[in-house]
C-alpha cells in the first residue's frame, strides 16, 4: 500500500466552500481517509480521541484560530506529533515566524492549486 491509501488527514477550516476545495484537492491526489471540522475546538477534540497523521487548518477562524490549534496539538502529548499545515490567504512574516516557533510543519497560501497543495504535502509526510 502507499503512503496515500494509509494518510489519514483532518481539514479544518471555518468556511465551508475552502473546506471543500480542500477535500477535493486531497481527493484528487488519492488520499480517501479525510475528516473535517469546522472550528478548531472541535478538531482538537476529534485529534484528541482519533489522531490523525496531518492537520491542514486554515489560520483565520473565529474563537480558535488555526496558530491556536497548532499550540493545543503541540501541548498534548497524544497529538503533538501531528503534522501540521497552516492555510491563509494572507501570510506574513509574524504568522510564519509564530507557526514554526510552534512546531508548524508547512504552509500554504490561497488559493493554490491541486499541485500546489501536493508538493506542500509531500514535503511534511514524503512522496505521495
Amino acid at each position: 500500500m502507499s503512503l496515500k491509501d494509509n494518510l489519514s488527514v483532518m481539514v479544518v477550516d471555518d468556511m465551508s466552500t475552502s473546506r471543500g476545495l480542500i477535500i477535493m484537492a486531497l481527493e484528487e491526489m488519492g488520499i480517501r481517509k479525510i475528516d473535517h471540522r469546522a472550528d478548531g475546538a472541535s478538531a482538537l477534540n476529534a485529534l484528541a480521541a482519533n489522531p490523525a497523521h496531518l492537520v491542514i487548518s486554515d489560520y483565520n477562524m473565529p474563537g480558535m484560530d488555526g496558530l491556536r490549534l497548532l499550540k493545543a496539538l503541540r501541548e498534548n502529548r497524544i497529538t503533538q506529533r501531528i503534522g501540521f499545515i497552516l492555510v491563509s490567504g494572507r501570510i506574513d512574516q509574524e504568522i510564519l515566524s509564530t507557526g514554526r516557533a510552534l512546531g508548524m510543519n508547512n504552509y500554504i497560501h490561497k488559493p493554490f492549486s491541486t499541485p500546489q497543495l501536493r508538493a506542500c504535502l509531500q514535503a511534511v509526510v514524503g512522496a505521495l
